[in-house]
């Protein structure tokens, strides 16, 4: 395997010191990354500081073209990272390789959307118009969920509009994000985007920089809050993406054998660890025990194992703090509620648990009022809609959230009463980069995707002109 190392202006340098980076699967050492000092990171944000005024004066079609560059990239190495992806994130081999064709997909499809001046009024005598200009240096803090896929969500629009980028992967899966800096390198002048790792301890330093100008965050809302006092201090731009405890609502006229196999999907895709994942599912009481069999039939049946093994369709949790977390859930709720399906916890090294159904546990049990971050589903009954509704928001999160029903009309009336940024009827996961989302309540702030995702990376100017 070829050397690991931090890109900072261009150049591909050692850490200051190495940290174990560990296949979920197998419990072995993959290799050792690269770990940024204080010092380190300062050279960074200096390089891309330097790098800012030339980058965002070239003509955005030049920036375009060199983000295309980093597409193709990305695509000839594909089959290299997505081995990577796999051994260090532990999703299957076809997802990695798939999720790495949606990054290069994101990469030119966000980077190609029109942002244009616009005039907000004009007549004989004055003209107003908008006008916006690149930040500064962006800080892109990413997580170990979707590694790759969400450090091209931030660097596209961040680039493309002319600012600069200081990357910093979760410490637990930084591989496949720098073997992506290399592709960047080849691409970018120097400076213009740069990637350091950590131990979870630069990321204080990085959101006070001074020279930061905005941070683009992915992660909890715990930590969420910390990014926001710490630049607090600054009054820095913040997008953050935090957690979420996104309900599903099955309305009384599904067809539960054709509805619940996409739940199911909804809710276990990566094993569970997704920000946006189904994570309780509130079903009418007449349909209950035939929604918990199907789903607990569906868990039955998931080949769970090594992501490089053929056929299977969900891998490990990615690393042990987040192993243990989920098992202490499925205790609670063995105590809380009634365990259909799965529930075993892997008695080998890999971070492995069986997707797991859970029904007739309370709402105030931690895996209903808590994010689970895990392929542990808890199923709850209702008789009265307007009930389901009131429980479905009672929570301080508001990320996604899902509505199911023959009669489209009756649940998008449902959908739109659902208080998450997010809503999706009939489907789950449904994205387009040209539709814009954001998070409420603790669940985020700002927008990604879309034009007004790009206007997050920029300052709007008003101007006035008298005729």
């Amino acid at each position: 395997m070829n050397e690991f190392g931090l890109l900072i202006n261009g150049r591909k340098v050692p850490g200051a010191r190495t940290i174990d980076v560990i296949n979920p699967a197998t419990g072995a050492v993959i290799t050792k990354a690269p770990c940024a000092d204080a010092g380190q990171l300062d050279v960074a944000v200096a390089a891309a500081k330097a790098a800012f005024p030339a980058w965002a004066a070239l003509p955005v079609e030049a920036r375009r073209k060199a983000i295309k560059g980093i597409a193709d990239g990305l695509m000839a190495r594909l089959e290299e990272l997505a081995q990577l992806l796999t051994s260090e994130q532990g999703r299957p081999l076809q997802q990695a390789r798939e999720e790495l064709g949606g990054c290069a997909y994101i990469l030119q499809a966000l980077s190609a959307l029109e942002f244009p001046n616009k005039v907000l009024k004009e007549d004989e005598k004055e003209r107003v118009y908008v006008h916006r200009t690149p930040l500064g240096v962006v800080a892109a803090i990413t997580p170990w969920n979707f590694p790759i896929s969400v450090l091209t969500l931030k660097i596209a629009p961040a680039l493309v509009t002319g600012n600069t980028v200081i990357a910093k992967p979760a410490p637990t899966t930084p591989l496949t994000s720098l073997r992506f800096a290399e592709i960047c390198a080849e691409h970018l002048p120097p400076g213009v985007f740069n990637i350091i790792t950590d131990q979870n301890d630069l990321g204080g330093l990085l959101t006070r920089h001074p020279d930061v100008a905005k941070i683009s965050f992915t992660g909890s809302t715990a930590t969420g809050k910390k990014v926001m006092e710490s630049a607090a201090g600054t009054l820095k731009r913040l997008t953050l993406e935090l957690g979420g405890n996104d309900p599903a609502i099955v309305l009384d006229d599904v067809n539960v054998p054709e509805v619940a196999p996409k739940i199911f999907a909804g809710a276990m895709l990566n094993s569970g660890q997704i920000c946006m994942a189904i994570k309780r599912v509130y079903v009418h009481e007449k349909q209950y025990d035939l929604m918990c069999a199907e789903l607990a039939r569906l868990a039955n049946e998931a080949k769970v194992g090594n992501g490089m093994d053929p056929g299977v369709q969900y891998g490990p949790l990615q690393n042990r703090r987040q192993f243990d977390r989920v098992r202490e859930l499925i205790a609670d709720s063995r105590k809380e509620g009634k365990i259909i399906a799965g529930g075993e916890i892997g008695d080998g090294p890999g971070f492995f648990i069986r997707p797991t159904i859970v029904r007739d546990i309370p709402d105030s049990a931690r895996l209903v009022r808590e994010e689970q971050f895990g392929p542990v589903l808890p199923v709850l009954p209702y008789t009265d809609l307007e009930d389901a509704i009131a429980r479905a928001n009672d929570t301080d999160y508001g990320l996604a959230g899902s509505v199911w029903a023959k009669d489209v009309a009756r649940a998008s009336e449902v959908a739109v009463r659902i208080d998450s940024g997010v809503v999706w009827v009939n489907q789950y996961l449904t994205m387009h980069v040209d539709c814009s989302v954001g998070g409420s309540k603790q669940s985020g702030m700002g927008l990604e995707l879309g034009v007004e995702g790009l206007q997050e990376f920029m300052q709007q100017h008003v101007v006035y002109v008298a005729k």
